[in-house]
């Protein structure tokens, strides 16, 4: 673990503005953690709807995103319970396609000291291939072939497409994503949580 405590450590994420200069709507990180989480949730970044608020998840990806779970979001939403971590922590623009990747900065600046005040974190969510390129050595090239690969990562990862509404043609594509992979993803949140 590093030296400073979790609160401290959160504290110095939220006032962060190491790269404020690219970041059209200006700083707003969004992190939740507790040392007790048992479940750690690592997306992509913040949308418009999750900076104007700072609830993290708070817009229809994660409507699907709890439903996939099968969590209410009194238990999403308690840090003691679930810690989410995005791979940028601030709402980084629009682009030509949607939002813009994640700024590469907040991973490598703040990931492995709030990950060391997690000690009880037992199964990691990697939703999208932003994070999936960051945590799994040997991922296959497309995010598809990475999340059929599940068993790969396990018991420590589970792979997932990102929620969005964005892709619902890949869902209608990848029909076995529901039919194989959610009831793993939830007999593992069912075990975490009993």
């Amino acid at each position: 673990m590093t030296n400073t405590p979790l609160g401290i450590l959160l504290k110095e994420v939220q006032e962060c503005r190491h790269c404020e200069a690219h970041l059209p709507l200006g700083p707003r990180p969004v992190v939740q953690a507790e040392s007790s989480a048992r479940l750690l949730i690592i997306g992509q970044a913040p949308g418009t709807r999750v900076h104007e608020t700072g609830i993290p998840w708070n817009d229809p990806s994660g409507d699907r995103l709890r439903e996939w779970l099968q969590m209410g979001k009194e238990r999403f939403y308690d840090p003691a319970q679930v810690a989410i971590m995005p791979m940028g922590f601030c709402y980084p623009g629009r682009g030509n396609s949607g939002d813009l990747p994640p700024r590469p900065e907040c991973a490598p600046k703040w990931h492995a000291a709030i990950k060391s005040h997690l000690p009880n974190v037992e199964l990691t969510l990697l939703i999208g291939d932003y994070a999936q390129r960051y945590y799994l050595e040997g991922k296959p090239k497309t995010l598809t072939e990475t999340v059929k690969a599940n068993t790969n990562w396990s018991p420590d990862f589970i792979a997932l497409p990102h929620p969005s509404p964005r892709n619902n043609l890949w869902l209608r594509k990848n029909p076995w994503f529901e039919a194989e992979i959610l009831p793993i993803l939830r007999k593992r949140i069912d075990q975490l949580f009993l």
